[in-house]
């Protein structure tokens, strides 16, 4: 009877002692949950953008950084846990000039860095010439190779080592955007410069070039073959005073035509 009591005293003092024990560890686990989730509350704080100046842009000549920051509208502060680097991906290339953007995001220090590709502006699009000459032309913006309309209020500053365009196109619609890019390379590469691409008569294609007006007709397939007449044309001031053309007709290349004024 003695031995059983004093193996009951002996199991009663080691539950005791494992039960202190678990406390000990819960109370330790408990402490150190509260310290993380501070700490995690008070870094949580940090890893915020307060300003624009925490946004490293990337690749970007043409548009200025506040240019481009004016394209994601983003309301500080802002979690950079919070903020989708997807949805700003998107938002940067649903915008005319950016091409390409690249979005990451770096906790410690709390910045978004942006690398973008831009599109670039090769050509001025003016408004359709009115019936009063004294009114003058709108620019109503620029063109990119592939015809996507760039807003002229985004090149207001633009690079001191960028050129815009001196190229004009008047006329332009959506719907030549399939046929600009092949009139671009084309008119690029001429030999004799082309000043004005005017689009204003969908039925006859008009180039203002430095022998004057050139009638191409409705058919862009024709385009390389009457360019390459025209270059044959470069010596034409030689043989005709060029104020008495009043254009040069090049819808048939085969037959090539100079109409002179009444």
């Amino acid at each position: 009877m003695t031995s059983y009591t004093h193996s009951e005293a002996q199991k009663n003092q080691r539950s005791k002692l494992q039960l202190q024990l678990l406390m000990q560890i819960w109370r330790t686990l408990l402490v150190t949950g509260i310290t993380g989730c501070s700490m995690w509350g008070t870094t949580l704080q940090d890893w915020t953008l307060y300003t624009g100046a925490q946004i490293q842009i990337e690749g970007g000549e043409l548009l200025s950084k506040d240019g481009i920051l004016e394209l994601i509208p983003l309301s500080y502060p802002k979690s950079l846990l919070r903020l989708s680097t997807e949805q700003l991906r998107q938002q940067l290339e649903s915008t005319a000039p950016i091409a390409k953007a690249v979005v990451t995001r770096q906790l410690l220090p709390p910045s978004l860095t942006i690398e973008i590709k831009e599109r670039r502006p090769i050509a001025i699009v003016l408004s359709s010439k009115p019936s009063d000459p004294l009114s003058g032309q709108e620019e109503l913006g620029f063109l990119d190779q592939s015809g996507i309309l760039l807003p002229k209020s985004f090149y207001t500053e633009v690079s001191p080592n960028f050129q815009l365009p001196t190229l004009k196109v008047t006329g332009y619609r959506e719907q030549d955007r399939r046929s600009w890019s092949k009139i671009y390379q084309l008119v690029h590469r001429s030999t004799v410069e082309i000043f004005e691409v005017d689009w204003q008569n969908p039925s006859n294609l008009i180039l203002w070039t430095k022998l004057g007006k050139v009638y191409l007709g409705a058919d862009i397939s024709q385009m390389e073959a009457q360019l390459a007449v025209f270059a044959q044309m470069v010596k034409l001031p030689e043989l005709l005073d060029l104020s008495q053309i009043d254009y040069l007709d090049l819808t048939n290349p085969r037959l090539p035509g100079i109409q002179l004024l009444q």
